[in-house]
């Protein structure tokens, strides 16, 4: 028996290192957004920074670690067996639901899936209980009133971070403005002071200062000292800020940076139990189990586990060194920093999410609100602070989504709310914190303009939907899976175990396969990036060509895909067919906005000269799909319902024309790819006679159907067939126009 909890435990500290990575390619956009957006500084040297933090952090987040021991349950009423299924039914829940999180790109709280996954594997368990001892409350199995605060606490930081991001962030751009370069002079000194002094008293006074590995002594010196230290912190940082500034050193990278290891010290600090300390505790639990359970797991009580945690230095220094390498390798990480900041950057771009009806309504009543508060304020008070806000005044660096001004706000606040709630040993969710910060002040930054505003609020209640789905997915799973390995015992447990491995190894494969569609948009974020206009034009003249001819190609497989399909009577075919037209239609209205943003950053003469011929070519691309469902819905119906197959006569006659229309789509394939047309005329040439031959086999179709004395009989399939040359005719019309907008569009700028 006891080498089954071995078996648990090993499993567990598997789960721990896993555990480590899935949850740093979450959360790593916490500390990793603001500088990156910003591009203070090289990726790399961003990392180095963050890893400095996520180290130091990870060695002094023992005291979180008592969360997972007994910050939701009371363990001296839960056995050793019971605890370990808890534990087990946690962790085993935990990864995969925070992987399918990162695979969809969604940041989500690692925090919030440990507590509501240990109150509903608890909650189960403490219920269970109560039925078999009527004597046992449930006061007496949960730590009600501890996991009440941390809910409430993870929950209230959502509005609490909001506002004062926006209250910050307005006060500090109208203080630098837009061309804040121009307005450092003496500003810059005492924001830096304060934000030195912010980020000291909270990491070194209250941080360190709390720290196991400090004297007692040391630490009575520091509280009684803490007003002197600040004024002594700020006036030094003030002093040698304003140095700084005059040595031209740029004291905004230094904040940023400075941000940066605050914010991944508190990360690793505050967010370490949510990856190792249900592991940890299990392995403890173990440990005491051995050393005084005389061999029964169902009779010794977990009375140990309501004592603090005394974490080994060598396994939090471990698990920063994990956490370390997670950060610097992981695809998925990026993937989920792209998200946060796609959504707080200040220029336009691809919206990654739609319209809602909740996020007009917002967008709609907030409007209203400043349209009345613009009433109220006297004029002159107006323009001064629109003149604080001329966004045409922004100062950028080359591929930076907003500034190092905002960058500094979102990072320096973000910790500062975090070690604070770490502090009260409250367990916040640093991407709850570090997110709505970031949403608060780019909304006060008027980087939600009236084009976007509702695709930007719509993105925020998706991300916060999210997070509740987290809270009810994990409460219910984590409750179902712990009822089964109650009541299966090892053979369940076991069956778990092979179970999580495999869902991580399919969620792993089919993220792969979301990573390599996910490369088609690195043309359109290089175009996005970068400010030289005839550089924009070059790519998008390549992302246009891919595109097209792209389209030209998949029309092209799905039509004899199509063709096949009802010779062959092949309907599963022709399904994927449908589904793979659809998806296709969808991908094409996302490449359509993302070339159009493009357009708007390329010469204006060029824009004006060209506009006609690509909007054409969009369209040729959109008609291609709706020509392909015209074609297909008929046929795919028609096999679906078991009637008459295609006549062999049909399909011999047909077959000459799609040798036809398959030469002539490869062709223009080939012009478009290499945007080179020298058989330009004798394509269309072609089209034409084809167009024709097509109307000849229509004409004697219809006389055909006149002439049928089963005409009744075979009406259906006599329509499908007529369906199928009209359709084929309207596919080289589209063609035709196709090739003569990519001409035109694609060809050199003769100026």
């Amino acid at each position: 028996m006891e080498t089954i909890y071995f078996v648990i435990v090993a499993f567990l500290l598997m789960l721990a290192v896993f555990d480590l990575f899935v949850g740093v390619s979450n959360d790593a956009v916490n500390f990793l957004q603001s500088a990156i957006g910003a591009k203070v500084a090289r990726f790399r040297t961003v990392l180095v920074v963050a890893s400095a933090g996520v180290l130091i952090g990870a060695v002094m987040s023992a005291g979180m670690m008592d969360v997972a021991r007994h910050g939701i349950m009371h363990p001296a009423n839960y056995t050793f067996a019971e605890v370990m299924t808890i534990f087990l039914a946690v962790m085993v829940t935990d990864v995969v639901v925070l992987d399918i999180f990162n695979t969809l790109g969604m940041p989500t709280s690692t925090t919030v899936s440990l507590v509501f996954e240990l109150l509903g594997a608890t909650f189960i368990l403490a219920l269970f209980k109560m039925n078999a001892d009527p004597s046992l409350m449930i006061t007496d199995l949960m730590n009600s009133s501890k996991a009440l605060s941390v809910i409430i606490a993870i929950f209230v930081s959502v509005a609490i971070a909001f506002f004062f991001g926006t209250a910050v962030m307005w006060l500090s751009r109208l203080v630098f403005t837009f061309r804040y370069k121009k307005h450092l002079r003496y500003s810059i000194a005492i924001f830096g002071g304060i934000a030195f002094t912010a980020l000291a008293y909270f990491i070194f006074i209250k941080g360190l200062g709390g720290s196991p590995f400090i004297s007692d002594a040391t630490k009575n010196w520091i509280n009684d000292n803490t007003q002197m230290l600040l004024l002594a912190v700020f006036v030094a940082s003030t002093i040698l800020n304003e140095i700084l500034y005059l040595l031209r050193v740029n004291v905004f990278k230094i904040i940023v940076l400075l941000g940066t290891f605050a914010l991944a010290m508190a990360f690793a600090g505050n967010d370490l139990v949510n990856f190792i300390g249900v592991p940890l505790a299990g392995l403890d639990s173990m440990q005491d189990f051995m050393a005084n359970g005389n061999g029964d797991p169902n009779a010794f009580m977990m009375t140990s586990l309501m004592t603090s945690a005394k974490s080994p230095l060598i396994y939090l220094v471990l698990a920063g060194i994990i956490m370390i390498v997670a950060m610097a390798t992981s695809k998925k990480a990026q993937n989920v920093v792209k998200t946060s900041v796609d959504l707080s950057r200040q220029d336009e771009g691809d919206e990654m999410f739609g319209s809602s009806k909740v996020a007009r309504s917002l967008v709609r009543a907030v409007q209203d609100m400043g349209n009345g508060l613009s009433k109220i304020m006297p004029s002159s008070s107006t323009k001064w602070i629109d003149s604080r806000f001329n966004k045409e005044e922004m100062e950028l660096a080359q591929g930076a989504a907003f500034d190092e001004v905002r960058a500094a706000v979102n990072l320096v606040l973000a910790a500062m709310l975090i070690i604070i709630g770490t502090n009260y040993k409250l367990p916040l969710s640093t991407t709850y914190v570090t997110f709505m910060v970031a949403m608060g002040t780019s909304l006060a930054d008027k980087a939600w303009s009236r084009d976007s505003a509702v695709f930007r609020v719509t993105g925020v209640l998706s991300v916060i939907g999210g997070w509740f789905v987290t809270a009810g997915v994990a409460f219910a799973a984590c409750a179902l899976v712990c009822t089964m390995l109650h009541f299966g015992g090892f053979v369940v447990m076991i069956a778990f175990m092979v179970l999580d491995i495999y869902l991580l190894w399919r969620s792993g494969q089919a993220y792969k396969k979301k990573s390599s569609e996910d490369k088609k948009d690195d043309i359109f974020n290089l175009m996005m990036r970068t400010k030289d206009k005839d550089i924009v034009w070059d790519l998008l003249r390549k992302h246009v060509g891919r595109t097209q001819s792209f389209v030209t190609r998949f029309t092209c497989d799905v039509f004899n895909k199509i063709v096949d399909g009802v010779s062959n009577e092949r309907l599963k075919e022709l399904k994927v067919s449908y589904r793979e037209v659809n998806s296709e239609r969808e991908t094409l209205k996302k490449i359509r906005r993302q070339e159009f943003l493009a357009m708007r950053r390329i010469p204006e003469r060029i824009a004006l000269e060209r506009n006609t011929w690509f909007h054409l070519g969009v369209n040729c691309n959109q008609q291609y799909m709706y020509c392909l469902r015209r074609m297909l819905d008929p046929i795919k119906e028609h096999l679906d319902n078991n009637f008459q197959p295609m006549p062999k006569e049909y399909i011999d006659e047909f077959e000459e024309v799609r040798r036809r229309i398959n030469e002539l789509m490869s062709h223009t394939e080939q012009m478009i790819s290499t945007n080179r047309y020298d058989l330009y005329r004798e394509t269309l040439t072609i089209g034409d006679e084809c167009k024709d031959e097509l109307s000849a086999l229509r004409d004697r179709h219809i006389n055909r159907m006149q002439q049928d004395v089963n005409a009744a009989q075979n009406l259906k399939v006599s329509m499908l067939y007529l369906n199928m040359l009209q359709e084929s005719q309207e596919l080289i019309s589209i063609m035709r126009h196709q090739l003569r907008a990519a001409r035109k569009f694609l060809e050199e700028d003769k100026v």
